[in-house]
């Protein structure tokens, strides 16, 4: 009888020892989990690194931050940009022009998913832009975008900025008439 309580008692010792073993190493899984899981990075500072990024020839955000299924509208353009590829071409039109180029973020405001923000695009033109030869010219235009994120991507842009204030700083065209 001693030997069937011994048994017993072993077997139950066993038993909390393999429970407790168990939930060790599944605590152990959580944390190794929770510490390689990516942050969620902050809504203003994804749409932030979208629009500065690429004019430091950090190309990689635009693949880690904007949805396959990205669609941009720039109100200056006749077509859409669709996809991370989309918008990197459009932006690589730019960038090829004003290759000392800048884009600073100087304010967001962020609504539910969305994130606007007013920023100024600085450079000077030394590569071709549209038929418009390098005219050495330094620039300087503001513009608003309105991003629509999906936790750490872009989904959706809509962006206006003065293009017509570009085009009379490059001697494009004559400033406009005032009234």
């Amino acid at each position: 009888m001693s030997s069937s309580r011994a048994l017993v008692g072993s077997t139950i010792v066993l038993a909390a020892t393999g429970v407790a073993a168990a939930g060790a190493v599944a605590l152990g899984i959580r944390q190794r989990a929770r510490r390689e899981r990516p942050q969620r990075a902050d809504s203003r500072l994804v749409a932030k690194w979208v629009l500065e990024e690429p004019w430091k020839g950090n190309w990689s955000v635009i693949e880690r931050h904007v949805s396959a299924s990205y669609v941009g509208q720039d109100l200056a353009a006749s077509e859409s940009m669709l996809g991370p590829a989309g918008l990197r071409s459009a932006l690589e039109r730019y960038v090829s022009a004003f290759p000392d180029g800048r884009v600073t973020v100087e304010e967001q405001i962020v609504s539910g998913t969305r994130v606007t923000s007013r920023w100024t695009l600085t450079g000077t033109q030394t590569g071709e832009l549209d038929g418009l030869l390098p005219s050495g010219k330094q620039v300087t235009v503001s513009g608003l975008t309105v991003s629509r994120l999906d936790h750490d991507l872009v989904v959706e842009e809509w962006r206006s900025w003065d293009r017509l204030g570009l085009l009379v700083q490059l001697g494009a065209i004559s400033e406009p008439a005032h009234a």
